[in-house]
């Protein structure tokens, strides 16, 4: 039996209410994957619950960059940028198949908010902060240069550019493999799983929550010595549940990304670029696509359904025909498109942008409750260290117990025991080879063994033994072995579950989506022995993604 096998979500269930749990974590983003993780390798009995699919909100909705925040260098966020920085390389060389080095082309032209010689001495003092390793330190172009790396930018009153390493990830798969490498120490995980109400013990302190199946509809009642809420976008609405809601509270901004072909948007390199009202923007060829993003504006809206809007549609519109002015593109040309929350922190009564946050917070209401809110994608292993930090002080306060620091400094995470970055390179040649010889295209087999590293034996061992039960389904046999994948090994369970967390095709191959979107799902439906009700409303849950991906609101 697999630890994470949508077929066993009843013994995870069991798992769950009858396992002495030292730690429950309320979230499966990011930052509750981390905290699980950084908990459960200290040796705290660690469980998890998610109330939509993990990684469902922000952490498959953002830039999709594992960077350092090269413009809080701007705001003299000296300590953020050297923190940021520093976990940038230790995120890659603990996933180096979710992660991956990305050079980022940085024009100024007269008038930009950065210049040459303000671009020379930031990149220089983020080189210096973020311990920038020697290859991939700055470099400072003439105009000439920069046209030639990318020749669609703007060369009207370009002045130069400079050049530096960022690191480009798939955000769902990275939350995704943290979390399966909590769940192989031990964590037991269930998304699908809200928190309705905490139970509380003699002295008024939190000791569980009831939680609702989101499937079933079926209450599990759930214990633990602690609890932590890392909600995300709903910190919130969890300290809502919990009575604790006053101080400090979210704000929330929404960020919005465009996404166009290549034949459409043909850009060569990565760029971030002045938007024409001084934001920065990115602009990331990534595949057969490049994407656009993002917008900063307060949201106040469905938080589990942030759309987009012609405005902010329009936003990035103007500003790509404002640095890449010979593409003229227009709003039919978006492929898809996505938006995503950042919970970010103001003061109680706060009005202005200067008085939100973008750090990272802890919060202890009376009953016990533990919440983290605020923080960056890529901060997210150093936020878990705080966090359990400051679990395991409390619980040598109160039993005297004492456990270890943190171990997740030098942990691959699942898919990462592959010998780091540079052992990964040989590592993909050898296993392109193995799919090669499986039958696999090779752009197939490079692709999948890019998505799934060192759990890619499993997936050729699935596509191998399944091929002929493929073919039976009608279903294509790589896909049919990734939603294999996914289902027993990733605990996906709804159509979306897999066509946006676990393979992100919804934002980057729409046609992909298309095309197979009816033969998983009447695969799923089979498999799991839905309703006619289930059927049509995970069908109608799928499509209505699709239809926003390319129809803003007004």
């Amino acid at each position: 039996m697999t630890l994470f096998s949508s077929h066993h979500r009843y013994d995870i269930y069991n798992k769950l209410e009858n396992v002495s749990l030292d730690l429950l974590v309320i979230g499966g983003g990011i930052t509750g994957a981390g905290i699980s993780l950084d908990a459960i390798t200290r040796g705290l009995k660690t469980g998890l619950v998610e109330m939509q699919d993990f990684a469902a909100g922000t952490s498959s909705r953002s830039t999709k960059l594992v960077h350092g925040g090269l413009r809080y260098l701007q705001q003299f966020e000296v300590k953020m940028v050297a923190e940021v920085g520093k976990e940038r390389a230790i995120v890659y060389e603990n996933g180096p198949h979710v992660t991956t080095p990305e050079w980022m082309l940085l024009p100024f032209h007269k008038g930009s908010t950065l210049g040459p010689l303000t671009s020379n001495i930031g990149l220089r003092v983020y080189d210096f902060l973020a311990g920038v390793k020697k290859e991939e330190r700055r470099l400072m172009f003439k105009p000439d240069e920069v046209l030639k790396r990318e020749p669609l930018l703007k060369s009207k009153d370009l002045r130069g550019g400079g050049y530096y390493v960022e690191y480009k990830t798939d955000d769902a798969r990275l939350t995704i493999e943290v979390l399966k490498k909590a769940v192989e120490h031990g964590v037991h995980a269930m998304n699908y799983a809200k928190v309705v109400e905490f139970i509380y013990d003699v002295s008024n302190k939190a000791c569980g929550v009831i939680v609702e199946d989101q499937i079933s509809g079926n209450t599990h009642k759930i214990y633990a010595k602690k609890i932590i809420n890392a909600g995300g976008p709903w910190v919130d609405e969890v300290r809502e549940i919990d009575g604790s809601k006053h101080g400090k509270s979210l704000h929330l901004t929404k960020g919005v990304h465009l996404v166009f072909s290549k034949d459409i948007f043909p850009l060569q390199q990565a760029i971030y670029f002045d938007a024409p009202d001084g934001r920065m923007i990115f602009a990331i060829p990534r595949d057969n696509i490049t994407y656009v993003g993002t917008t900063d504006t307060t949201y106040e809206g469905d938080i589990a359904h942030p759309l987009i809007t012609e405005k902010d549609r329009d936003y990035l519109l103007d500003a790509i025909q404002y640095m890449f002015p010979s593409l003229k593109i227009t709003a039919e040309d978006v492929h898809s498109s996505w938006a995503g929350l950042r919970p970010l922190i103001a003061e109680e009564g706060a009005t202005s942008p200067s008085e939100i946050s973008r750090k990272d917070e802890i919060f202890i209401s009376d009953s016990g409750l533990i919440s983290m809110a605020g923080g960056k994608l890529t901060g997210y292993r150093k936020m878990a260290e705080q966090a359990v930090d400051t679990i395991i002080n409390q619980l040598k306060d109160e039993e005297g117990i004492l456990y270890s620091r943190s171990e997740t400094k030098h942990l691959p995470i699942s898919g990462g025991d592959v010998g780091g970055s540079e052992g990964f390179e040989k590592y993909k040649k050898r296993k392109i080879e193995e799919g090669v010889r499986l039958g696999l295209n090779r752009d197939i087999a490079a692709q999948v063994v890019q998505r799934y590293g060192s759990n890619i034996d499993t997936f050729f061992e699935i596509y191998h033994h399944k091929y002929a039960e493929a073919k039976n389904e009608k279903i294509d046999p790589i896909v049919f072995a990734e939603v294999n994948y996914s289902i027993d090994y990733e605990l996906a369970y709804k159509p979306v579950d897999f066509f946006v967390q676990r393979t992100g095709a919804l934002f980057f191959d729409r046609d992909w989506v298309e095309t197979h979107c009816q033969d998983v799902i009447n695969y799923l439906t089979k498999t799991f022995k839905w309703s006619v009700e289930q059927q049509y409303r995970y069908t109608a849950e799928l499509k209505q993604l699709l239809e926003e991906s390319v129809t803003p609101v007004k």
